[in-house]
């Protein structure tokens, strides 16, 4: 009885160990490959991922497959933010050269892809996974639609042990990018994610502009007028 009960220990200890290698090695290969095929400009190189898709391959393989059951909540919030990233990045690949995500038919909630062995659509992974799991605005300036209205994406995977430093430094890059923040001494123009989630920064313009002056190194007028700009859905393409 000692005998087996020894043996059980060890082999669910080494199967542990074994789940943890696979998890470390998808974070660190996904870090590779976004810093490999992501700019600095936040732009994609996706005839260079199309030139050798293996390695992204490779990472969705692990997507559709692992079993995150044993994961924390923030190993889970990190891996369903970068499969979201890669997934997009496939999605585009399999439908390459195209002028927008927009383009391909149902690409964000027609679409299911198998993810830690669920099928869902872009649109599950975002909402039923990550927003309303997790209740964090940030997320909103991490997951990349593929667009050039979108947040810029990161040249790096996000990483549960450091995952809430790089949640807040890629929102206060979003969020004090002139662009992405269209400033004048009248109105505010902010992207449309603040609209198509409203919801997520209370419902109401001063909500949005606590949550964006939270971020900002100069706050904007709490009381200045707020002004969506239109939506740029052509591709994030480096090429």
């Amino acid at each position: 009885m000692v005998k087996y009960l020894f043996s059980t220990f060890i082999i669910i200890l080494w199967t542990s160990s074994v789940y943890s290698m696979e998890k470390e090695a998808f974070f660190e290969r996904a870090d590779l490959f976004f810093s490999i095929n992501v700019t600095e400009d936040g732009l994609v190189e996706y005839q260079k991922i199309k030139s050798n898709e293996n390695p992204l391959g490779q990472l969705l393989s692990f997507v559709h497959q692992v079993n995150i059951n044993d994961y924390t909540a923030t190993e889970k919030k990190a891996f369903y933010i970068n499969a979201y990233n890669l997934l997009v990045i496939g999605g585009i690949l399999d439908n390459y050269p195209v002028e927008s995500p927009m383009k391909i038919e149902s690409f964000f909630d027609g679409k299911k892809h198998l993810v830690a062995g669920e099928y869902l659509t872009l649109n599950d992974v975002e909402n039923k996974k990550i927003r309303t799991v997790y209740d964090d605005p940030r997320v909103h300036f991490v997951l990349v639609c593929a667009a050039m209205s979108c947040p810029k994406i990161a040249n790096h995977a996000y990483k549960p042990d450091v995952l809430d430093a790089q949640l807040d430094q890629q929102t206060k890059l979003a969020l004090n990018d002139p662009v992405f923040i269209q400033e004048s001494s009248e109105v505010i123009k902010i992207s449309e994610i603040f609209k198509w989630y409203k919801n997520d920064f209370e419902n109401s313009d001063s909500g949005i502009l606590k949550f964006i002056n939270k971020y900002r190194r100069d706050p904007l007028d709490p009381n200045i007028k707020l002004s969506y700009y239109t939506y740029d859905w052509a591709l994030n393409d480096a090429n």
